[in-house]
């Protein structure tokens, strides 16, 4: 079923914008799928229970059946593995090797332009808990500029903006690049990317929501989508971390940042 490069492509597209529900229309407008092409793709995805979907009004909303494709992999993995542990190793914790609470947790934040959402998010995680987290941000397409009303927005938080620059994601690919424990895109476009994967297997969570900087309407109306945006972000962030990552394996911290962002 996922031997088809298409219907792997359209996979991997749910899976990267889990816990999102994604209409059939930006599916194939991702993908540059034809209607009919797209239609095929997901009835045979859904027959075998890799994906489901929801009705919204007259559309069809598609998302990965997660405890599913769970299921899958842990059939795949045993029944591949015979009893060999040494060539089929579980994913490693999120912190390596060593324990839990033996050192700060990395977590990167990536948008496409790395000027408003994942440069808000950087500042927020770094003051609300730099004692425990390093936090970065970074873009698919990063501007040269950040956004001025994000900073304003930052400034007067009374947040600390001198740290902060556009980056691009391959900063955080290479052999020198910082070892991630936690990946977070926060728009929709870059989390369509299909991009490389990070080195170490982070925990990673596609916090996506609306881009202030594309509001309509008077300044004071432009300035509230950013202050919404602010708001949505740190609730999140103040969610993620009051996780007791201690205390949580893998699975069960990659559902809890998931319902984050589902939330």
């Amino acid at each position: 079923m996922l031997g088809h490069p298409q219907r792997l492509a359209l996979f991997r597209l749910l899976m990267r914008r889990y816990p999102d529900r994604l209409p059939a229309g930006e599916i194939g407008a991702v993908l540059g799928l034809k209607p009919s092409t797209l239609s095929a793709y997901l009835s045979a995805l859904s027959q075998v229970g890799l994906i489901t979907h929801t009705r919204a009004g007259t559309s069809l909303l598609y998302t990965v059946a997660m405890e599913e494709v769970r299921e899958t992999f842990d059939v795949l993995f045993n029944d591949c593995c015979r009893g060999r542990p040494d060539i089929c190793t579980a994913a490693p914790s999120p912190n390596g090797d060593t324990g839990m609470t033996d050192r700060k947790f990395t977590v990167l934040f990536i948008c496409t332009g790395n000027s408003a959402r994942s440069i808000l998010a950087e500042t927020i995680l770094r003051d609300l808990a730099g004692d425990r987290f390093i936090a970065y941000s970074a873009g698919t397409k990063p501007y040269s500029v950040l956004n001025p009303v994000a900073l304003q927005v930052l400034r007067d938080k009374e947040h600390d903006i001198a740290p902060l620059r556009a980056k691009n994601i391959d900063e955080f690919q290479g052999e020198d690049a910082p070892h991630l424990d936690f990946v977070f895109t926060v728009c929709d476009l870059a989390a369509n990317e299909d991009c490389p994967p990070w080195p170490g297997q982070p925990i990673s969570g596609h916090w996506g929501m609306p881009d202030p900087v594309k509001a309509q309407g008077t300044e004071a109306e432009r300035a509230l989508a950013f202050q919404q945006t602010y708001g949505a972000l740190r609730r999140r962030i103040e969610a993620f971390t009051a996780l007791p990552i201690a205390s949580l394996d893998r699975i069960s911290l990659q559902s809890a940042v998931d319902d984050i962002g589902r939330n």
